[in-house]
């Protein structure tokens, strides 16, 4: 277990449990996902933080959601952004397009600033994949302005972290990443998005209950205990 400073609560210190699972199966991913844990790489974690349970697991239903208006004006500022799903993979267009994502992250929103490595960037979203992992890439004009890594598991889409190029910005490329999501749940006849935590107040997940229906989980059961996901409408 490591503590660390909090990117979503000023002054509070946050506690991760850590797994290493360097062979884990769509089952695995799944049944733990389920639970509230989350994945980069090989590694499954989720926060342990001691007088503190903010983090709270945020899943859409992607069989019953229907796009807002602004939502309908983001697909149709990408009606002609290219898509391919694939197998994730690492070039030096993804090591720069992650490096200016976030040189852009830390001067407007005080996100701390480091380049990535190759081995950072492999072990994070590379590694680990297996059959169950994907990149979305999001092309405009022959150019790589997004990627979205997700999981797709037995039950639903798991979202990992996404990317994008700024000068972009008036694509609303966040927000069609997870359009896009919920278009391939429905496709592949899963119900969820897993969207990782949500955090009342917090300003970095403030699009997270634009997207409706939507259930919260309120804890990490173990694995031979069952989910009670709940049904709720945040704001």
């Amino acid at each position: 277990m490591l503590d660390y400073e909090c990117a979503y609560i000023p002054e509070n210190k946050v506690r991760m449990h850590y797994k290493y699972v360097p062979k884990a199966t769509t089952a695995y991913c799944t049944a733990v996902i389920q639970r509230g844990w989350r994945r980069f790489g090989k590694y499954y974690f989720h926060p342990t933080c001691q007088g503190c349970d903010a983090c709270k697991s945020l899943r859409i239903d992607a069989q019953n959601f229907k796009p807002s208006r602004s939502q309908k004006k983001a697909l149709k500022r990408n009606e002609h952004t290219r898509i391919i799903v694939q197998k994730p993979t690492m070039t030096q267009m993804h090591i720069d397009l992650y490096d200016k994502y976030h040189h852009f992250k830390s001067s407007k929103d005080g996100w701390k600033q480091k380049s990535i490595s190759y081995q950072e960037y492999h072990e994070n979203f590379v590694d680990g994949a297996h059959e169950f992992g994907k990149e979305v890439l999001y092309i405009v004009d022959d150019k790589l302005v997004g990627v979205d890594l997700i999981d797709v598991l037995d039950d639903g889409i798991s979202a990992i972290y996404f990317f994008y190029d700024p000068d972009y910005a008036s694509l609303s490329l966040g927000t069609f990443s997870l359009l896009y999501q919920v278009k391939l749940a429905k496709i592949l006849d899963l119900q969820w998005i897993y969207l990782g935590y949500w955090v009342d107040g917090c300003k970095a997940f403030a699009y997270k209950p634009n997207f409706k229906p939507h259930q919260i989980l309120d804890g990490f059961p173990e694995i031979e205990e069952e989910t009670h996901w709940e049904d709720i409408t945040l704001s």
